[in-house]
C-alpha cells in the first residue's frame, strides 16, 4: 500500500473542499481551493489517483506552504496519463 500526501502550495485560507473522507479521487481532479492572501485562488490537484484516507483541514482554515491538506491511499495501477 502506498500513501500520498497533499500539501498546500501557498499561504491562504481554504475556500472549498469538494471531497470527503473515503472519496475516490482521480488524477488532476480539483481537490481544494485556496484563497491566497492577494485574493486570487489556487486550485489544488494531484497526479495521484486513489482513495482519500483523511482530510486534515477545514473550510476557512488558514494554511501555509507545505502544510498537509490530506492523505491519499494510492492506486497501484497505471491510469494512462503522462
Amino acid at each position: 500500500m502506498c500513501f500520498g500526501v497533499l500539501l498546500s502550495p501557498c499561504y491562504g485560507k481554504i475556500a472549498t473542499i469538494p471531497i470527503k473522507d473515503s472519496d475516490r479521487i482521480y488524477e488532476w481532479e480539483p481537490l481544494f481551493t485556496i484563497r491566497r492572501e492577494d485574493g486570487s485562488y489556487e486550485i489544488v490537484q494531484t497526479s495521484l489517483s486513489g482513495r482519500i484516507e483523511s482530510i486534515e483541514v477545514q473550510e476557512g482554515e488558514t494554511v501555509i506552504p507545505g502544510m498537509v491538506l490530506a492523505y491519499v491511499k494510492e492506486d497501484l495501477f497505471v491510469t494512462g496519463s503522462d
